[in-house]
């Protein structure tokens, strides 16, 4: 097990979820506002990730949130690189560099989001893919994320890992197996070969990696990144209290992103509107619902958080 680094300053990126007025209609205003509360926050706005259906948005709504993003922030965002493929797909570097671009023309940082043709030919082949970005992007992050939440992920094995830290514009990368052993792993590989590198928590159900050295880029932190940005404030301070925060924020995170894990999104946009942030609870067509047995729990948590 890792041991615990104590008051050291976090970096948090959050995901940001895509408001909807309805199924077909994206919230604008409750978009802007969300991406500018969060980069108020001290937080980096991560947009176009799975917490913002990056897989169910067409070409022109994934560019205009970037274009939003990039002027509320300044260019201080993260964002999907998302191509969008099929099962069985070649890897495509010319639709990776074409979606890196349009992040960095905007002064954002790319996140290598996965595809089929990105993880379906195993390690090796998803080594050489992004050893090809490398020689094109000055800075990116990478992403392993985890078949539970899209059936095209690929957690690599630590070797393979290695290899991506040995490539210099990749600065970080989001680990999402929601497994702590892997995630110590890859820690401890970090601090021996490249401590620079940001070893970015997506591990939803185990938010404490901050303790062990992890930063993050998380979709939970979409709930309430005003409470995150404190916990993290509280850990560099070296106050107990932290522990409060995070305790609560890790029931939201065991209770929303429970089987079928993609529907945490539905959760977020509840959770959202019953603080005042977004006009209605929708979601996208195609993205999966929570029950509405989950609303008395969501104003419970809350209300331990002291934002109802």
């Amino acid at each position: 097990m890792k041991a615990i680094k104590p008051r050291r300053a976090i970096t948090g990126m959050s995901a940001i979820l895509l408001p909807h007025l309805d199924p077909t209609t994206v919230d604008w205003p409750a978009l802007d506002a969300h991406i500018a509360r969060t980069h108020e926050a001290g937080l980096t706005p991560a947009v176009n990730m799975d917490t913002g259906y990056v897989q169910l948005l067409d070409a022109d709504t994934r560019t205009q949130v970037l274009d939003r993003a990039s002027a509320l922030t300044g260019g201080n965002f993260v964002a999907g690189a998302f191509v969008d493929d099929e099962p069985g797909a070649a890897f495509d570097l010319d639709a990776y560099r074409a979606a890196a671009d349009e992040i960095t023309d905007r002064s954002g940082l790319p996140v290598i989001f996965p595809s089929h043709g990105l993880n379906e030919h195993g390690d090796d082949a998803w080594l050489d893919a992004h050893g090809r970005l490398a020689d094109h992007l000055d800075r990116f992050i990478g992403f392993e994320l985890g078949p539970m939440f899209v059936p095209y992920g690929r957690i690599v094995s630590l070797e393979h890992y290695r290899g991506l830290l040995a490539l210099p514009p990749c600065i970080g990368a989001k680990h999402s197996s929601l497994d702590r052993s892997q995630e110590w792993d890859r820690l401890a590989l970090r601090d021996e070969v490249r401590p620079d590198f940001l070893v970015l928590t997506g591990n939803d159900l185990a938010i404490d990696m901050v303790m062990y050295g992890s930063d993050y880029l998380l979709g939970l932190s979409t709930f309430a990144p005003d409470k995150f940005a404190e916990r993290d404030r509280l850990w560099a301070a070296g106050d107990p209290g932290f522990h409060e925060i995070n305790d609560v924020l890790q029931f939201l995170g065991h209770f929303t992103f429970r089987p079928p894990v993609p529907a945490y999104r539905h959760s977020a946009a509840v959770f959202l509107h019953l603080r005042g942030w977004a006009s209605a609870p929708a979601v996208p067509a195609g993205a999966p619902r929570r029950p509405d047995s989950d609303l008395p729990v969501l104003r419970h948590i809350a209300e331990r958080l002291g934002v109802r």
